[in-house]
């Protein structure tokens, strides 16, 4: 018998983030990935934060919008391996995170400039 797979988003601020987080983790939800991409919303740059979640083979994504410069809470004092992904977000795109549980503090890449991801 075939399981049924699901992917749902969830658009959420981030004041939701920590919050929902704990509960997916509290539900027995691993973190798959964070994955940031930068998109134009009527000429303003925007930062969108699709955080990945998985249980049973169903994913559930969390998706955040922020503004360049913008600052967010880290999820690593939850799922520790969140690290990874928060350093290299702040690296490449210049999210200051806050409360990352390993923070390389920019040195998680070397890059010819700062935040190459955010450059036109």
């Amino acid at each position: 018998m075939a399981m049924e797979k699901r992917i749902e988003i969830f658009i959420l601020t981030v004041d939701e983030l920590v919050s929902r987080t704990r509960s997916l983790h509290d539900e027995g939800y691993r973190l798959v990935q964070i994955c940031c991409s930068k998109v134009d919303e009527s000429g303003k740059a925007v930062l969108e934060l699709d955080y990945t979640f998985d249980k049973h083979y169903n994913l559930y994504n969390i998706r955040i919008s922020i503004e360049e410069g913008a600052e967010i809470p880290s999820i690593s004092e939850i799922f520790g391996s969140a690290f990874v992904y928060e350093n290299e977000i702040h690296d490449l795109y210049g999210v200051s995170i806050q409360g990352i549980s390993i923070d390389y503090r920019g040195n998680f890449y070397k890059t010819a400039m700062p935040h190459p991801f955010t450059q036109d």
